[in-house]
């Protein structure tokens, strides 16, 4: 049975995660939960319906076709862990952006890491994935809020900043560690993104995933 630490939602055509602080922590930490697990595009309004969703992915740089794409290998990732080991669901986030998966988490063992990793590979559209999974006991209760926090904080300073095009990056953070997926229209951009998060209190590190919108690579997946 899925713990009710555990809490999937679909929210402006993407599956997010929010985990038991949530719930444990009281009216203002849920509140920022829910800043967070919109995307930054999402800040404007709190009531997107699926046209708004529909516009909103046309005008990233993957464009609707490609939103759609990755939001379905998300759910099937999710699907996947949660047939195999909630454990995967609860301890790992995933973000995927143009068919490549980001990992990033804290699991009890290395058998799980290698499981969350096989798992991934086997869902369709899957070109590349970029493991950031840990080892380890996972994080404390403050810890997440901490987390939650940096992120929130980190999306609001790019959604603010007109020199940066804030639709076409996600944030997640783990532990302090910031990572950073995402579209950059030119390199000026891609390091405001990175300033920003590594001005953020509370960030130990910041990895970024960022690719260039003219990156040949983009055009071979």
């Amino acid at each position: 049975m899925t713990s009710l630490s555990s809490v999937l939602r679909r929210i402006t055509g993407r599956i997010v995660k929010v985990r038991h602080y949530c719930a444990q922590t009281g009216p203002t930490l849920a509140i920022l939960a829910s800043l967070a697990i919109f995307p930054l595009s999402g800040c404007t309004s709190l009531a997107i319906g699926a046209g708004a969703t529909a516009g909103v992915a046309a005008l990233q740089e993957r464009g609707f076709g490609g939103a759609v794409s990755d939001t379905t290998i998300t759910a099937e990732i999710w699907q996947k862990f949660l047939s195999e080991d909630e454990n995967l669901f609860r301890q790992i986030e995933i973000e995927v952006l143009e068919g490549e998966v980001l990992l990033a988490g804290r699991v009890e063992n290395t058998g799980d890491e290698l499981k969350a990793v096989e798992l991934t590979w086997q869902v369709g559209g899957v070109n590349r994935v970029i493991n950031e999974v840990e080892v380890g006991t996972g994080p404390s209760l403050m810890d997440s809020a901490s987390d939650l926090l940096i992120t929130t904080r980190i999306k609001t300073a790019l959604m603010f900043d007109t020199d940066i095009y804030a639709i076409n990056y996600s944030i997640e953070t783990i532990d302090g560690t910031v990572h950073i997926m995402g579209i950059a229209q030119n390199e000026h951009e891609r390091d405001l993104v990175v300033a920003h998060a590594r001005g953020t209190s509370y960030v130990r590190r910041v990895v970024s995933h960022v690719r260039m919108k003219d990156d040949p690579e983009r055009q071979r997946t």
